[in-house]
């Protein structure tokens, strides 16, 4: 068989059959045209088509240039031709080039010069192209366009990374080439070695599937069917990472190291992380890193796994670019329990170096600081927090005797201090006393109060959260939004914090400003919890869109039953939009479940909303006394 050097030009049509789903006629002749094109452009560049199988072509050209400039011509053809067409109708090439060794057989031509080209072909976006790392070489400078390197990526039957560069299509863009901080030599380099020693240890009978970042690779994640535009900033979820412990009640161990990445990551204003509540959505089910990228709106995936055996830890993780499916990095970090945390900064600098983020001197200073430097400590607090993250009264109970037993093996522990502070204060607000064997009802509050002073000497997101509560309830509206601006300044990517200024903001006479700020952490959080939309609720109250804030606050009460805030305040929606029957049968689902907590009269549910500004409390109670509540 003839073997020869060849340039390979790989198109395929991204999102073909879900094109002809919707229509198959008009996508068939759209593809005809398209094909078309590509079929006389390509002899102009003398090149030759191989083969063409349904929304595929494969041609061969004489020399790189022309390879690349036939892409770059027909896509930017086919550009204009899509500029009236509705996105989601959109018909787009993706196209890979390469310059590789193919063997000729009866005229189609094969190996790994046409496998490259392929894979390729599946990183490009959308009307895009990307070309390896010896296309670059041979063209760069010779056609009006652009390039940005992508790294080194492992693909499929490909045992070699491949250096990849997209092609900047926009001729604003023609000779320039934007390239990571990472140096092109040191990352082949690690890269090589990264991937011999994972061979080694997979020979040896340790791979796994998180040490294989050369195995298939997935169908990249579509920027168009996400749920949420991308970001201005590299955005990022993280993903439960899986415990891989013999002993299934280390689960606990394995959630937590997942949490403390995302808290350390979202520390990180040049990154856009997704919130812990919506990450961990996707546990226990059946991982799928391109439908949680669409659903969440981000483009790189973080996952892994932990393995604790006695002391020993081993945390394995692999970044993803969910919109091309590549392996941006994998590797395993071993460690004692005492060195925990410096393996969690070793994870979190890797992807801050790998995705090229500028840290502010205060976020380098973040990396040096810890909350204990005692493991036991550490060790008690996450299975505290795995109870408190139950929200009910059973794991309030279990989750104070966690924290307090961490506060006694570190009585610095301001995290631990910061969580008890939490935990009281949720029971307060829910009225679970009783449930927890308190005799009074105001004991939660004391204990709260008495947690959050000692939280303050190294204050946490989540202690400035409760601080922001706090000082709304008792109508210190200034202070309430000082410590929920404080909340965001220590962690900016905090769903949590943005929802804690929101409320601070409604009941200080801001509702336009809460809203914006709920949208925001409802983008930060997508699975958002039932009390954002009690927030969304209350501020869209605040700014007269009753029928708005009906609809968050009914959601919220359906979601949380127990949600006796959403109950009262959507009483005087209903009085405002005359739904007394409405009204009235939320009068019935207090009597029965809170009776003798909860009485229903404007001066006991106004006690609840401690509004600053007159107007905002003539709109509760008005809207109180529509629906027939008495004085």
């Amino acid at each position: 068989m003839e073997r020869k050097l060849a340039a390979i030009l790989y198109a395929d049509v991204a999102g073909y059959s879900r094109l002809t789903g919707a229509d198959e006629e008009g996508t068939h002749r759209a593809l005809g045209a398209c094909l078309d094109a590509l079929t006389e452009a390509i002899p102009k560049q003398r090149g030759r088509v191989c083969h063409t199988a349904g929304d595929a072509l494969l041609a061969e050209f004489a020399s790189v240039t022309g390879a690349l400039k036939c892409a770059i011509e027909t896509q930017r053809q086919f550009a204009t031709r899509n500029a009236d067409i509705p996105k989601d109708n959109r018909l787009q090439f993706r196209m890979g080039v390469n310059l590789g060794e193919v063997i000729v057989d009866r005229g189609e031509v094969y190996g790994d010069g046409v496998n490259v080209a392929a894979r390729l072909e599946s990183l490009a976006q959308p009307g895009g192209i990307c070309i390896s790392g010896r296309v670059f070489e041979q063209v760069t400078g010779k056609l009006d366009v652009g390039y940005a390197y992508l790294g080194q990526r492992f693909v499929k039957n490909i045992k070699t990374p491949i250096n990849v560069y997209r092609v900047l299509l926009d001729p604003a863009d023609a000779g320039r080439i934007v390239t990571p901080r990472n140096a092109y030599g040191a990352l082949r380099q690690r890269w090589l070695v990264a991937a011999a020693f994972m061979i080694v240890v997979a020979l040896a009978g340790g791979g796994l599937w998180w040490s294989r970042p050369w195995a298939p690779q997935f169908e990249p994640a579509s920027i168009e069917r996400m749920a949420h535009p991308l970001p201005d900033k590299p955005s990022i979820a993280v993903l439960p990472f899986t415990n891989m412990s013999d002993d299934p009640s280390q689960e606990y161990f394995a959630d937590g190291m997942t949490e403390d990445l995302i808290t350390d990551l979202s520390k990180i204003s040049g990154l856009f992380v997704i919130a812990r509540n919506s990450t961990f959505a996707y546990k226990g089910t059946s991982l799928d890193v391109r439908r949680a990228a669409e659903e969440l709106g981000v483009r790189y995936v973080l996952e892994g796994s932990v393995r604790r055996v006695g002391d020993q830890v081993r945390i394995n993780a692999q970044l993803i670019d969910a919109t091309t499916g590549g392996h941006l990095w994998a590797e395993r970090y071993d460690g004692s329990l005492n060195n925990v945390f410096a393996l969690q900064d070793k994870v979190t600098r890797k992807i801050v170096t790998v995705l090229a983020v500028q840290l502010t001197s205060g976020e380098q200073e973040q990396f040096a600081l810890r909350q204990t430097e005692n493991a036991e400590a550490y060790d008690v607090f996450l299975k505290g927090w795995d109870q408190y993250l139950r929200q009910t009264p059973e794991g309030f109970r279990d989750a104070i005797t966690y924290f307090e037993k961490a506060v006694e093996l570190d009585p610095n522990y301001a995290r631990a201090y910061a969580a008890l502070a939490a935990t009281y204060w949720q029971v307060q607000k829910r009225r679970w006393h009783a449930k927890l064997g308190y005799g009074s009802v105001h004991y939660p509050l004391f204990k709260a109060e008495e947690f959050l002073e000692k939280s303050k000497w190294q204050p946490t997101a989540l202690s400035h959260q409760v601080a922001a509560a706090m000082f709304s309830q008792e109508g210190r509206h200034t202070e309430a939004i000082a410590e929920g601006g404080k909340a965001i300044g220590v962690d900016p990517n905090d769903a949590d914090s943005y929802v804690a200024l929101a409320g601070a903001l409604s009941l200080a006479g801001n509702p336009e400003e809460a809203l914006q700020l709920v949208k925001k952490a409802m983008r930060l959080n997508p699975h958002f919890p039932p009390f954002y939309l009690y927030e969304l609720g209350l501020a869209q109250f605040g700014i007269g869109e009753f029928q708005q804030a009906a609809a968050s606050l009914e959601k919220a009460t359906t979601l949380n039953s127990e949600d006796r805030w959403s109950y009262r305040l959507l009483i005087a929606t209903y009085g405002h939009l005359g739904r007394k029957a409405d009204a009235e049968r939320i009068f019935e689902v207090i009597e029965k479940n809170w009776r003798g907590y909860d009485p229903i009269s404007i001066r006991a549910i106004a006690y609840w909303y401690p509004f600053k500004e007159a107007v905002d409390r003539e709109r509760l109670a008005t809207g109180l006394r529509k629906a027939n509540v008495p004085d």
